[in-house]
């Protein structure tokens, strides 16, 4: 009797220890860990797509960059090709309107052939300031207008044409990189003749001078000026992109 129950003891303490459930630290060891791992392998995917997109971003924006200098390249030499034919036009209404006058209708006309051309001294102030822009509009023979329009100023230099006379030479000058000598003529039209319509692309063009001295302070200044007093006019947008790159150099 006594060994039926020991052995019911021990049969019953063998099967609760068989049915006992397994430790919790035991289960789903291997599966967390390839849970984690897959993860891992989950981040390191996303992180290297992030990576190869942010490259193709900076790719993109360097292009844009790129296009948008050439683009304002392309606008500032456009601007350059139309602010010379405004200012040929401009040239030519004022002497359309000065031949329209009664007192230019009877003056004689200036001969084409320089060789046959009156001198200066007797040439009158219309005539003579006619001659020295048609060997610029017409002619294309800038050397010899820098003489004539140096003379010019020389014997009427409280001409109501002394501005444009002024700006002319410094443009003349500033072709043929004289930037000195060119300077000095923008400047006087800046400082003596502030209502001119050459003073805003003289302060341009001493701007340009500037620049092209690597004066970029200088330079930087001229175009704020250039902006500043004369918002609405073709020099502004010629002074904008130049600022620009002198900020970028400075």
């Amino acid at each position: 009797m006594i060994y039926r129950g020991l052995a019911f003891v021990s049969c019953f303490a063998m099967g609760a220890a068989v049915a006992a459930p397994a430790p919790v630290s035991d289960l789903g060891v291997g599966s967390l860990e390839n849970r984690i791992a897959t993860l891992e392998r989950m981040v390191e995917a996303r992180s290297g797509a992030q990576h190869n997109i942010q490259r193709q971003l900076d790719m993109m924006q360097q292009e844009v960059n790129e296009l948008r200098g050439s683009v304002e390249e392309h606008s500032y030499k456009l601007e350059q090709i139309l602010q010379r034919q405004r200012e040929l036009y401009v040239e030519i209404d004022n002497r359309m309107q000065a031949l329209s006058s009664p007192t230019e209708k009877q003056m004689p006309m200036v001969a084409k052939d320089n060789s046959s051309a009156p001198a200066l001294s007797s040439l009158g102030e219309d005539e003579a300031y006619d001659r020295a822009v048609n060997l610029i509009l017409r002619e294309k023979r800038y050397d010899q207008a820098i003489p004539e329009f140096e003379a010019f100023l020389q014997q009427y230099p409280g001409s109501s044409y002394a501005a444009n006379a002024h700006y002319w030479l410094g443009q003349l000058l500033f072709n043929k990189q004289q930037w000195n000598d060119s300077r000095e003529h923008f400047e006087k039209v800046v400082s003596d003749y502030s209502d001119s319509n050459k003073r805003a692309d003289s302060l341009l063009k001493l701007g340009m001078i500037a620049q092209n001295q690597s004066n970029f302070a200088r330079a930087q200044q001229l175009f704020e000026q250039v902006i500043r007093d004369y918002p609405e006019s073709s020099a502004r947008k010629l002074a904008e992109p130049r600022l620009r790159a002198v900020k970028n150099n400075g």
